[in-house]
């Protein structure tokens, strides 16, 4: 086992990708990422890497674009606002059938809002956020560690399914310091390759006579052809949905409530569920991991035998939507802050007392939640 080092996520996800193999960064700073780009700037030019700080969003991605369809291993990072610039590239990408990584540090919104951490990204990074027919593999770490191993992770789902990857980060894990060891990052992983394009056919590296010439782009006036482009990228969806769901339960089998909770609200649950022990409550969580694909059957298991659902989100309630659609036996409840709060744990426990207390008194289990 390698030695821990303290780092903070944001630098953790940038060290990931490079042991990963990312020789290509492009990005544009904006708070609370641009340590990110900060430490590319450093670190790439002793690699013989190319670190390129861009002069806009909408440039960076597009330079991702470029450099992934020559079959490198590309990355950029942002934050909210700079994401939403880049959502037409993304599209792009996606619809050129290109493997890249983005690390969204998620901040307060909407507009420009502020600088501290949110979870409002939930919408426009699962349900595509560009234009057209496109999904996105996303990722959800609730530790520095997970920072470090999910961006490593990224770059494989991203090669293996010709698709984007995106981290979804916030604020706090950007910003926060934990030790961590990269060995689940360089297990595997044969340094030697990192500029060996052999394994992409596809990519436009060049014939040197040996082959035909590739053709990347996202265009396609021919509207029979593109409906079977489409068919041919939901098929390969529907690969990553079986394949490639992830997630955590932690708790106790038969709990009173599950919190249904992704990064950093993952981690306040974890305290909430102590806390509520001393209230005679019993809790568990679960911990969607991808984002999408959403883990939706083992979210079905793990709620067949509470209580009350207990969504939680920094956000006015995103995920909540993908609960409810697949938890519609239970009572639903929220429990979110917005604008960079964070919510609590007392908070977030007398959500769940008042859930089981609603039940207890009225002996129903059918309720169909709303938001508390």
């Amino acid at each position: 086992m390698s030695d821990k080092v303290l780092m903070k996520g944001n630098e953790a996800a940038a060290e990931a990708a490079i042991r990963a193999g990312c020789r290509y960064f492009f990005g544009y700073p904006i708070t609370p990422q641009t340590e990110v780009s900060a430490y590319m700037a450093k670190k790439m030019p002793k690699i013989d890497g190319v670190f390129l700080q861009a002069e806009s969003e909408v440039a960076a991605i597009n330079m991702v674009f470029g450099a992934a369809g020559a079959g490198a291993r590309a990355m950029t990072s942002t934050s909210s606002p700079g994401f939403s610039l880049k959502q037409e590239g993304v599209s792009y990408i996606a619809g050129a059938d290109l493997p890249c990584v983005i690390l969204d540090v998620v901040r307060a919104g909407p507009g420009l809002g502020g600088i501290q951490a949110a979870q409002s990204d939930y919408f426009q990074v699962t349900k595509g956020g560009g234009h057209g027919d496109y999904r996105l593999i996303v990722l959800a770490p609730s530790t520095v560690q997970e920072m470090a191993t999910f961006t490593a992770l990224a770059f494989d789902l991203a090669d293996k399914y010709r698709n984007p990857a995106l981290v979804l980060s916030d604020g706090i894990l950007g910003q926060m310091m934990e030790p961590i060891d990269f060995d689940d990052v360089e297990a595997g992983f044969d340094p030697s390759k990192i500029r060996d394009f052999s394994d992409k056919p596809w990519a436009t590296t060049g014939t040197n006579c040996k082959r035909g010439q590739n053709l990347i782009k996202s265009i396609n006036t021919n509207p029979v052809e593109l409906e079977q482009e489409n068919i041919e990228r939901y098929a390969k969806y529907a690969e990553v949905e079986k394949n490639e769901k992830r997630c955590e339960t932690i708790g106790v089998e038969n709990a009173d409530v599950l919190f249904v909770a992704y990064g950093t609200s993952a981690r306040i649950c974890k305290n909430t569920i102590e806390l509520l022990k001393k209230e005679r409550v019993t809790a568990k969580l679960f911990r969607p991991i991808t984002l999408w694909p959403f883990p939706d059957d083992a979210l079905k298991l793990a709620a067949k035998n509470v209580k009350a659902v207990v969504v939680v989100e920094m956000s006015h309630g995103q995920m909540i939507e993908d609960v409810r659609l697949n938890i519609q036996d239970k009572p639903i409840y929220f429990s979110g802050r917005s604008g960079g709060m964070i919510p609590l744990p007392a908070d977030i426990a007398k959500v769940a007392i008042d859930a089981v207390s609603v039940i207890k008194n009225d002996g129903s289990n059918t309720y169909e939640g709303g938001r508390e």
